[in-house]
Formats: C-alpha cells, structure tokens, sequence
C-alpha cells in the first residue's frame, strides 16, 4: 500500500500530470467563459484549436516548443479549410486525402517534434470529418476561431511554464536517475549471471536508449536557454545534476567488463564479485531514491548504506588476495581495483548530486563555456532537400508515408462504401496505431483494442448504474485530464481514458450512450486491422534490411572516438572537449543502433534474418564502446605514464580495421595497410610492461616489501588496463570486419 501510494504521489506532483491539467484547462476554460457570456456556438472551433495544437508541447528549448505550436496552428487551419471546402465533391475529396496525408506524414522527416506537428494536420483533417459547414462563411470563421484556440493553448502553455519552470527538466532529471539506476542494477546482475548474459544485455540495450533520449532533451533545455540573461542558481543546480548523470552512465559503460575473461579469473570463486555486486544495487537504489525525492522534495536518505558497501567491497579485494595467494591472485586483485575504483568513482557523483540536491555545492564546477556547451546539442537540419533526400524506396519514412496514405485512402473509401456511422474513427485508429515499423503498430494495435474495450465497459458500467449528467460532466473532465498525462507512459491506459471521455461527452449531448460504445469498439478494430494489415504486406519496412546506416554510421563513430581517445592519452588537458564530444555521439549512434534491433527484435520471427548475426555485430559496436569508454575514464581520472608508440601502433591497426569494416558496408574494397608482425610485437612490447612490473612487484615482496605505493598499484592498474582492453578492442575490431563482411554479403543477395 505505501509503495502505491508513493507512485501515485510521484504521478500526482510530476510533469505528465501537470501536461494533463494544463491541456484540460485549455479546453475547458473557454467553454466555461463563452458559456457565462451566452456565446456557446463558439466554443467548439477554439477548443479544437487548442486541443489540435497541444501535440508538439513537449520538453526542449521554447524557441522551438512556439515555432513549433504556431506552425501546427496554420497547418491544422489549412487542412481543415481543405476538406470542408471539398467534402462534397467526393473524387476530389479523396485525391486531397491521399496528397494530405502523403505529404504531411512525411514532414516526421525533421525530427520527433515535426512527427507530432505532423500527427495535429492529420488528425485535424479527422476531426473535419465530424464538423458540418455549408457556407464559406461559416468556414473562414470556423478556421479563424480555431487559430484563436491554437494561439490560447500557446498563452497557457508559457503561462504553465512561468508557474512551475522547474517542472518539466526535474521530471527528465528524474527519470533519467531512474533510468542510471536500473541500469547499474542491471550490470549487477550481469556480473555474476553468466547464464542470462543474452537476455540482460538486450534490455541494457533498450535502457541505453532511454538514457540517451533524456539526454539529448536535457541537453537541449539546459544548453539553450537563458543565453542572455545567464543561468539562476537553480539552472546551475540542474546542471550540475544533468553533468552528474552523464558521467555515472558514461562510468557504467566504461565498465562493460570482459565477461569471460571474468568467468575464466574467478571460475567457482565467484562469491569475490559479490561485494562489487552488492555495491552496484545499493547505488542503483540510492539514484532510483534521488530520482523520487526531485519529484517529491522530501529529505534525502542516509549514506551509510553507500559507504558500508564501498568498504565491503575494499575489504574483499584483500581478502581475495590474502585467500588465493600472490602472484597467482594478481590478475584477479587487478580486476577487482580497477573495479572498486570505478565504483568509487560513481559514488563521488552519486555524492555530487546529494550535495546539489541539498544546496551545499560549489559553483565553480560549472565551468562549461556556453559555446563549448552547444557543441553537445545536435542540430536538427530544417531545409527542404531533407525532404527532397527523402523521396525514394530507400527511405524508410517515403515507405511508411506512401504505406500510410494507402491504408487512410483504403479507410475512408471502405467506410463510405459500407456506410459505416462515424467512418472518420476509422481513420483516428489508424493515425494514432500506424508506425513506420511493424513491431511498434502491432503492438499499439493490441493496446489500442484493448484499451478502447476496456474504456466502453467502465463506461457502460458507469452509465447503467447513473443517468445522472453531473457525473457524466465530472467524469468526463477526470479521464480527459488522466488520459493526456498518461498516453506517453501507458498507451494502453491512455487509450481506455479516451474512450471514456468520448462516451461521457457524447452522453452529455445523446441519450443513446451504447450506441456510440457500439460504434467506437467497431471502428477501432477495422481501423486497428487496416493499419496491421497495411504494415505487412504494403512496401514492408523490415528492420534487417534497413540497418545498413545506423551500423555504418555506428563504426565511424566508434573509430572516432577510439582517436579521439588517443589524443587525449597525449594530452588530457588540451583534448578533453574533444575526447566528450566524440563520446557523446558515439553514446547517440550506438543508442540509434539498439533501437534499430529493439525494432527488429518486434517484427515477425520469418523476417529477422540473420538475426544472430545482427545481435552480435550490435554486441559488438556496444562492447568496443565500452572498451574504449574504460581507456578514456582511466586516463581523466588518474595520473597516467607517457604514451608508448606501441599503444599508437595498436590504435592504428584497430582504426584502419574500422575502416575496413565501413568500406565493406560501403561497397568500397578495403585496404589492408598494416603489418600484422609488427602488430603482434607491438602488442607483445605492451603485455611485457604489465609482466615486468608484476616481476619487480614479485621481487620486492619476496624481499619482505609487501606493502606497494599508490604509485607503483597506479601504474600495474595502467599496464593491465591499457594492454588488455587494446588487445581486447583489436579483437573486436576484427570480429567485426568479419561480421560486417558477412552482413554486406547478405545486402547484396537480397537486392539480387
């Protein structure tokens, strides 16, 4: 019951919540006060007009939040002048359907904030469906009170904001703590659970994703605003915040461990990771805690907790040693360090946060340069040859727009032949389910059906026990205000608050309730099965066939961030923007990368072809990430020896196997321009430094020096990781030219 009450606290007091209220309050507010004035007839266009344009009030910088409201507005007014005009000249009205929805679905092509613009001129042309105007007249007012509504929900939206400004960036704050913490739950489990390591490291995959969707919205809201007036002390408190969450999740990455080279050092021994393990579920509960109290503004919990694990897990890498002996425990001592001082590291984040959340910070850690901050945001280009770029069977948007326009073209034919009561439902079902994927429709099919019965038995219930229009009234305006703060996080949820609002309001007006349930139900399954239907069979858009980029583009950006990499083992202090920069997009292509086989893992089982092979070379590109993310944080964060042209050789030999790699997806024939002997050499060079520092180390403790120096562990620590996660990422590398050269092969016999 407490945990109930704690998630209904948390819905209460955050931002989705808040987004339902406000939308409710814009459409009733001028219900109310034309009703109090006696001008009733003009409420429906506004309410229209503020409802339509709500679509692309979403998170990010509100440059773009009203760019993006006001180009919604003209859109929905022109489409909606658009079919009233043609109504009733049928042929012509269907030929409008098919260019409308042709090419407004294809505007998705500048981004998610253009895909919900785009979703407000396709379900206003719906909605005019519904609306009947004969004269010209009444058409030009119509669409001009509707630009009245569009232009009030974007008063109440900047109205909203100035109320709560903290809102929306403490609930992306929020969920993105959320989200570290299950993660780094996640990779608890995937240290010792060597049975389930597949299937954890798929849903690592989609939780990556997540992450990085956060981190992209917050970098937007936090880099853009405020260029003038400079950032209040609570920006820099989200900062702060924000800056933390990038390190622990770049932290985390960096200790994607070799797995097997784990099993192969513990063996049955595993009860010495477990500390480690204990240790990354107490802080992943403690984030998951932080991300609460943002939303609630409670008092933050007790640290004794974090610092208890942390000196556990000191204790064990003692206890390791002390129990299996050196020489023959080193390997495994040195695993456990390189550990305990990453988790080490995390907690001094999970610290900086608690010292933010409680005001007691140093300002001087925002040392971010405004220009260098804009660096990190990724510029969505606006230009009409991204559309024009767009217009081929390649494109995976031209595909689903054409596929798109058939099944709304099909809809509108099929319910008008048939004569079916309300056709334009049908056409709601199937904007709202059909997604260029056939996995994501599919499910929003399922969850839209189920939705929409479970929403017209409640409110059959609701209508057999009352007839009592108050209720219908109040009911009405609760499930409208829930539905809205809910069809981002439960679709299913939201799908059944709609169908609710729907049969209240409709009762509010007809006596006849069951019947427009009868309707609803009916037309949302024809709708459903349209746009199911229309995904399989219409120029399909198969993830295994359309992967081919997001991987070409995953392997630039790993090599990228390999060099970048090496120049900042160089030089740290002068390479340091540079080295985040290329980790930040590397961090976005392999996101893009696991959601392409997030998709892939939806569509049906005869289309994921080669699909182990997929999932390796998306392992992969994860794992040399991970690899490089673990160089490049020891570098920043300890105090590193000279850089040996071996390490410079090795870099090289794995730069120019990336390349190949992208050659092959290319079609370009790849160049082998390195000598494989003086590779094994320089990596021999590499492992004989880690093997005459554990010779001297051996030495002086046969000599009774037992005790080692910070300096002496720091520099085994150095040897062990640099040698071993390089001859690790060559491995990669190599694994995925093999893989690559594989994949290309299957491209070329199905265009074949």
């Amino acid at each position: 019951m407490k945990k109930h009450l704690k998630n209904m606290e948390l819905f209460l007091k955050g931002s989705n919540f808040y987004k339902g209220l406000k939308i409710t309050f814009a459409v009733l507010t001028p219900l109310v006060i034309l009703y109090l004035l006696g001008f009733t007839a003009l409420a429906p266009p506004i309410i229209m007009g503020a409802f339509l344009n709500a679509a692309s009030d979403i998170p990010g910088s509100l440059k773009r939040k009203v760019n993006a409201i006001l180009i919604s507005i003209v859109l929905t007014m022109l489409i909606t002048a658009i079919i009233f005009f043609l109504k009733p000249y049928f042929p012509f009205l269907l030929l409008a359907i098919a260019i409308i929805t042709f090419l407004v679905s294809l505007l998705s092509v500048y981004g998610f904030r253009a895909s919900l613009v785009s979703f407000s001129g396709l379900l206003s042309m719906v909605i005019a469906f519904a609306i009947e105007k004969e004269t010209a007249l009444e058409i030009f007012t119509h669409i001009g009170f509707m630009g009245v509504g569009g232009l009030w929900y974007l008063l109440v939206s900047f109205l909203f904001q100035k109320l709560a400004p903290k809102k929306e960036k403490n609930q992306l704050l929020s969920d993105t703590l959320l989200l570290i913490g299950d993660y780094l739950k996640l990779r608890a489990r995937l240290l010792t659970k060597n049975k389930k390591r597949e299937e954890l490291m798929q849903q690592a995959f989609l939780l990556q994703t997540q992450i990085n969707e956060k981190h992209e919205t917050l970098r937007e809201m936090l880099f853009t605003g405020r260029k003038r007036s400079g950032r209040s002390h609570y920006d820099e408190k989200q900062l702060l915040i924000f800056i933390s969450t990038v390190n622990i999740f770049e932290l985390i990455e960096a200790k994607h461990i070799n797995y097997d080279e784990v099993d192969k050092l513990f063996g049955h021994n595993k009860q010495y990771l477990k500390a480690a393990k204990k240790l990354n579920k107490v802080m992943g509960n403690h984030l998951i805690t932080l991300s609460e109290l943002l939303i609630q503004n409670d008092k933050l919990p007790n640290k004794n907790a974090l610092t208890k694990a942390l000196k556990k897990a000191d204790e064990t890498i003692s206890t390791y040693v002390e129990d299996v002996k050196l020489p023959k425990a080193r390997e495994g001592a040195l695993v456990l360090k390189n550990l305990y001082d990453y988790q080490k590291q995390l907690l001094e984040e999970i610290r900086s946060i608690r010292r933010v959340m409680t005001n007691v910070y140093d300002s001087s850690k925002v040392s971010l340069k405004r220009q260098d901050g804009s660096q990190f945001l990724t510029l969505q280009e606006y230009r009409l040859n991204v559309i024009i770029q767009n217009f081929s069977f390649n494109s995976t948007l031209f595909r689903h727009s054409l596929r798109f326009t058939v099944a709304m073209v099909f809809g509108f034919a099929l319910g008008t032949a048939l004569d079916i009561h309300n056709t334009y439902w049908i056409l709601l079902s199937i904007i709202v389910i059909m997604r260029p994927n056939y996995g994501l429709t599919k499910e929003r099919s399922k969850d839209r059906v189920i939705g929409t019965l479970i929403g017209a038995a409640i409110a059959i219930g609701i209508v057999l026990i009352t007839q009592n229009v108050i209720v219908y009234g109040v009911l009405s305006i609760i499930s409208l205000t829930l539905a809205f703060a809910l069809i981002q996080q439960n679709y299913k949820s939201g799908a059944a608050l709609i169908t609710i609002n729907i049969i209240f309001v409709y009762s509010l007006m007809h006596p006849d309730a069951f019947q427009v349930i009868q309707y609803r139900v009916i037309d949302t399954v024809i709708g459903a099965v349209i746009a199911v239907v229309a995904n399989y069979t219409i120029w399909p858009s198969w993830e295994t066939n359309n992967l081919k980029e997001v991987l070409l583009t995953a392997l630039k950006k790993n090599k990228n961030y390999l060099l970048a990499t090496q120049e900042l083992y160089h030089d740290k202090n002068e390479n340091q923007l540079t080295y985040k920069i290329a980790r930040k997009e590397v961090f976005l292509a392999v996101s893009n990368l696991n959601a392409a086989f997030q998709r892939l893992t939806q569509d049906p089982k005869s289309k994921q072809k080669e699909f182990q092979l997929i999932y390796n070379l998306v392992t992969l590109n994860q794992t040399m990430v991970s690899a490089i993310a673990a160089i490049g944080s020891f570098i920043i964060n300890h105090k590193t020896t000279p850089v040996s042209k071996e390490f410079d050789a090795i870099v090289l030999k794995i730069s120019n196997t990336l390349q190949m790699s992208c050659d092959l997806l290319e079609g370009i024939t790849p160049l082998k321009n390195t000598d494989p002997e003086a590779i094994e050499d320089a990596q021999e060079k590499l492992l004989k430094t880690y093997h005459e520092l554990s010779l001297t180390r051996d030495e002086n403790i046969q000599k009774g020096y037992t005790k080692i120096s910070k300096k002496t562990l720091h520099h085994l620590q150095e040897a062990y990781l640099i040698s071993n996660q390089l001859i690790w990422l060559k491995s990669l590398s190599e694994s995925l030219e093999k893989g690559t050269m594989r994949y290309g092969e299957i491209l070329n016999d199905t265009k074949n």
